[in-house]
């Protein structure tokens, strides 16, 4: 791999936050025979108090040794080493320029290397706050006889196990080494530390009182009981010989009624042939194991991974808390009525549900519900919840997308600087992505399969999951200078996170186009597992982007982001710079048709003939989208605002609102951000006194929904026309009204 050092040096020089400083050598074997240059580094940089970056994580181990060892060298706590790998994610690609020079970086894979360090140089994420888990060991194990006896003997040294054994067949050992149970499991909640485990026990034979001595084995008749110490009641006959057989020990009573048991453990080891739980994503502290025999010679690698897990996992643990939720913004509910979803649909590890009920509740648990509630232990930190959340109420804080937005930024900026065009963004996970990239780098680098590697102008950027990206940061990225972003999918994605996804890219992709953008932006990579099929799916024509990049900083607020983004794309749309120059082109729209499923854009459209202007919706609009007027009876809205989670349609008592999904560009933009007027109308005035309260509608209405209602009859209709204060001396004032002192 030849590094053009000048290349490099000058773009990092030109990018904000980057340094060339340390390029004035470029090393090629810096692990080896060039070790030297790396000690003299680590104690220069020890010494000037800065950090070390190392453009190799191969020899990653061998560089903190050589660290460690280098007399006068900070520590890495003092100083930290961080490392970038520029070799499979770059240098080993084979451009079409060069064919036969597999080794030889192109210029876009030259800006590339320049861009993924800078990157790297970029200050580190603000810790997050943490969420602890306790364990004290208390393991359960759920099985046949066999396979949890086993199981047991791998993890009693280590953890308090306990066995429930949910079928028939196998042997129990003879000693009591475990506290083991019979029973049909009911369900399992709660997560690493905090389990609950229900079944009902329904065997007639007591395993804390057997002594397994065997004879009831011995004395059934019809071998109704096996050595597992479980009565097959469909086999029994009920001669009861096992019951006298087992007088002594009393451990057997077949009037005995199953029994509910719910118990509470740390862990939880699953043998069962289908998962108890069947959540894409699992709680922390459950492994499931489909195995029939662990004492067979050679164990499933899965279960030596889960019992080497296990036998780990006491005492105190803590992993972030990936979301941040603010109540205020969310649009999931308002006085018990339902809005968006959203979130609790995408969740796989149903870590997210809905707090819109006020039963159960004190008066201000009640008056504070509304919105949903997360659970952090349960929260696996995929991310898809602040993706698909039309608010910005839920943003992924690991890192946050401000973070984000500075480190695709940097990309980008130092990758043009570098000279490289068509930038195509690749989000992948940081394990199963960042392996197959790397898989791909090594393959092209070989020779092998006839793939070409990761082509120069596709930059890669690992996520912790790729579902924490959506709509804001892709529409970002394609207004600072990427002309593409794919996003690389593995196993380690739900089915719901893919739909979710492919729901967002479906409206960035229909912004896009209605501005006028040719080609595809936004694409979903599902290549399976074979590396030719990832190398044909990352090539492709690139995709028409803005003229000149935005300069605009992501922001924490999504909303704000996406507002930023989209209107730099609409500045730089090439309907407007055709239209400009006089060519034959269609001007800019005044509105661009969005798809149903996930789009946070739209207006409202409210029936006139059905809209009494009683004005619930305001009240239940979470986003300040719908407004009122003091002045007079009218419904003000503004569109940008709005998030379509429909919470207005569903508390319109009249069912006079519907949603349409769009963006509204109409007068350069403003018809989004200003109010309009959807419905007015003149004032209802008082038949007594003339003065206006309510509206023609809603006195018509009223008095066609109480026609029938015995106290407005005749006359008394007519104080249903009638102001407050007018009603009520009509009442006081009638000779003929029934008082309660006449009764």
């Amino acid at each position: 791999m030849t590094l053009d050092a000048p290349v490099l040096r000058n773009a990092l020089s030109m990018t904000p936050g980057a340094s060339p400083e340390g390029l004035e050598t470029v090393h090629s074997l810096l692990c080896r025979r060039e070790a030297g240059a790396f000690q003299r580094a680590a104690k220069q940089t020890g010494q000037d108090g800065e950090e070390l970056l190392v453009a190799c994580t191969q020899e990653q181990s061998l560089f903190l040794e050589l660290n460690a060892q280098t007399v006068g060298a900070a520590s890495v706590a003092e100083r930290p080493i961080r490392f970038v790998n520029i070799r499979e994610t770059a240098g080993w690609t084979r451009p079409s320029s060069v064919p036969d020079q597999p080794g030889t970086a192109s210029r876009d894979a030259m800006a590339k290397i320049a861009a993924l360090i800078a990157a790297a140089q970029l200050p580190a994420p603000a810790p997050v706050t943490t969420v602890t888990y306790r364990s004290s060991g208390r393991c359960l194990i759920i099985g046949d006889a066999n396979a949890s006896a086993a199981a047991a003997r791998l993890l009693e040294d280590k953890l308090s196990v306990s066995i429930l054994i949910d079928r028939s067949g196998g042997t129990l050992p003879s000693s009591h080494r475990h506290v083991v149970r019979h029973g049909r499991l009911l369900g399992i909640a709660g997560w690493l530390g905090n389990f609950t485990v229900q079944w009902v026990e329904d065997n007639p034979i007591d395993l804390e009182l057997c002594t397994r001595c065997n004879a009831c084995v011995e004395a059934c008749p019809e071998g109704a009981i096996g050595f597992d110490y479980r009565v097959n009641l469909q086999a029994c006959k009920s001669h009861r010989t096992c019951v006298r057989a087992c007088n002594t020990a009393g451990a057997i009573d077949f009037g005995r009624d199953p029994a509910k048991i719910e118990e509470s453990f740390d862990l939880i080891l699953d043998l069962s042939a289908h998962p108890s739980v069947t959540l894409h994503q699992p709680p922390q502290g459950y492994f499931h194991v489909p195995t029939s025999d662990p004492s067979r010679a050679h164990l499933p690698g899965a279960l030596v991974e889960a019992v080497i897990a296990l036998r780990e996992l006491t005492g105190e643990y803590e992993k972030p808390k990936f979301f941040d939720y603010q109540q205020k913004l969310c649009a999931h509910s308002r006085n018990e009525q339902t809005g968006c979803t959203a979130c609790i649909d995408v969740c796989s590890a149903k870590a997210i549900r809905s707090d819109a009920t006020r039963k159960g509740k004190n008066r201000l648990e009640a008056q504070n519900a509304g919105g949903v509630i997360v659970e952090p232990y349960l929260c696996v930190g995929c991310g898809a919840c602040s993706t698909v959340c039309p608010s910005g109420a839920m943003s992924f804080t690991y890192p946050g997308p401000a973070d984000l937005g500075q480190r695709m930024r940097t990309l980008l900026q130092a990758y043009a600087h570098g000279g490289g065009q068509n930038a195509t963004l690749l989000l992948h996970s940081g394990k199963q992505g960042a392996a197959r990239i790397e898989a791909l780098g090594r393959a092209a680098r070989a020779g092998r399969d006839g793939v070409n590697g990761l082509p120069g102008n596709v930059i890669p950027m690992a996520l912790w999951h790729t579902a924490s990206v959506g709509l804001d940061l892709w529409l970002a990225a394609i207004a600072q200078g990427a002309k593409q972003v794919w996003v690389l999918l593995t196993d380690e994605e739900a089915p719901n996170y893919r739909q979710a996804l492919a729901e967002q890219m479906a409206v960035g992709q229909a912004i896009l186009h209605g501005l006028g953008y040719r080609g595809e932006h936004l694409r979903l990579l599902e290549p399976g597992a074979a590396l030719a099929m990832l190398d044909a799916a990352l090539q492709g024509a690139p995709a028409q982007g803005p003229g000149n990049a935005a300069r605009f900083t992501v922001q924490a607020d999504k909303r704000s982001t996406l507002e930023l983004a989209i209107d730099h794309l609409t500045e730089q749309s090439p309907l407007r710079s055709t239209h400009r120059h006089g060519a034959s082109a269609a001007a800019l729209p005044d509105q661009i048709a969005l798809p149903h499923a996930g789009s946070p854009f739209g207006n409202l459209i409210v029936n006139a003939s059905r809209c009494t202007l009683c004005l619930s919706c305001v009240g239940a609009c979470p986003e300040g989208a719908l407004l009122d007027n003091p002045e007079q009876p009218e419904l003000r809205f503004i569109e940008k605002n709005c998030v379509q989670c429909g919470l207005c349609a569903t508390t319109c008592p009249e069912a006079a609102i519907t949603l349409q999904p769009r963006l509204l560009l109409a007068d350069e933009g403003r018809a989004r951000k200003n109010p309009r007027v959807l419905n007015r109308t003149e004032p209802w005035h008082c038949i007594r006194c003339s003065k206006p309260f309510g509206t023609l509608q809603a006195i018509q209405s009223i008095l066609e929904k109480l026609s029938g209602h015995a106290a407005f009859q005749g006359a008394a209709a007519n104080r249903i026309k009638m102001c407050n204060d007018c009603r009520v001396v009509d009442m006081y004032s009638n000779p003929n009204e029934v008082r309660i002192t006449d009764l």
